[in-house]
C-alpha cells in the first residue's frame, strides 16, 4: 500500500518531528508498504488523494497551548481529496496539554472528512519506529 506520512510544526525546520517521521515511515517500510514522508511548511499545494493511508505527525504551537500549527488546516484543505481516507495522527511529546493537542488535531481530520483509525503521542525515534512496525495500514487496525 502507499502511504504518506506528514510533518509540520511552527518552523520549516524541526529536527524532532523530522526525526519521528523518519522513524514512523521506517517502522511501516518495515511491512512492505510504499511510504513517503513530507514536511507540510515546505510542500503545501501537494496533492495525497492518490496515497491509500494517510498519517500526520505534529504538534503544539506552544508549550500550554492545545492548538496545532495553521499550516496542518491549511494543507489539509488544499491536499485534494482527503474525505474517506484512512488515517492516523501522532503528535510530539513536547507539550503541557497532550491529551488536548492530540484531540483537536483529530477533530482537525475528521472535520476533512477522513477516517480517523489509531491515534497516540511520541515520546522519541524508537517509540515511533515501535507504532510504525505494529500499524497494520493495510486492515487499518493496530495490535
Amino acid at each position: 500500500m502507499r502511504v504518506c506520512v506528514l510533518y509540520c510544526g511552527n518552523q520549516g525546520n524541526e529536527p524532532k518531528l523530522k526525526e519521528l517521521a523518519t522513524k514512523l515511515s521506517d517502522g511501516i517500510a518495515s511491512n512492505g508498504h510504499t511510504v513517503e514522508a513530507f514536511d507540510m511548511n515546505l510542500e503545501m499545494g501537494k496533492v495525497i488523494s492518490f496515497y491509500d493511508y494517510v498519517v500526520v505527525i505534529t504538534r503544539a504551537v506552544s508549550l500550554f497551548s492545545k492548538y496545532i500549527p495553521e499550516n496542518v488546516l491549511k494543507f489539509l484543505k488544499t491536499a485534494g481529496t482527503v474525505s474517506g481516507k484512512r488515517c492516523s495522527c501522532f503528535i510530539s511529546k513536547d507539550s503541557a496539554r497532550k491529551s488536548k493537542v492530540l484531540q483537536y488535531l483529530m477533530h482537525v481530520m475528521e472535520s476533512e472528512g477522513m477516517y480517523l483509525k489509531v491515534s497516540d503521542i511520541l515520546s522519541n525515534g524508537d517509540y515511533a519506529y515501535a507504532v510504525g512496525k505494529r500499524l497494520h495500514v493495510d486492515s487499518g487496525m493496530k495490535e
